[in-house]
């Protein structure tokens, strides 16, 4: 009876996820940008489901946040965390590149 409690306490339990948090630096309406926001749209909603925070920066409107963030090309993606931190840079059509930047490689699960 104990064991029988202890999976119903598990099962009652909400397991934990992990939130990626990232920003994707876009330059406009140019073709790459438009197409990484796209192509990260589609992979957040195949692989991460609503286990992310995405923040979209338009370079052209905020540029000195850009320079500070040491962003000098466009698209760029950025991984806050978890951790560690990683950049992706181009218009994010390799997928695998983006899961293994993620985290999200072969075995990762979120």
């Amino acid at each position: 009876m104990t064991r029988r409690r202890a999976k119903a306490d598990a099962a009652a339990t909400p397991p934990v996820t992990t939130v990626v948090v990232m920003c994707l630096y876009v330059a406009g309406k140019a073709p790459n940008s438009v197409k990484a926001v796209a192509n990260l749209e589609a992979i957040c909603r195949q692989h991460l489901k609503d286990g992310y925070k995405l923040e979209i920066v338009d370079v052209c409107e905020h540029p000195l946040r850009a320079l500070a963030e040491g962003v000098l090309v466009t698209p760029s993606l950025a991984k806050m965390s978890p951790s560690p931190a990683s950049m992706v840079i181009g218009n994010l059509s390799d997928t695998d590149s983006v899961l293994a930047a993620l985290g999200l490689g072969a075995g990762a699960r979120h």
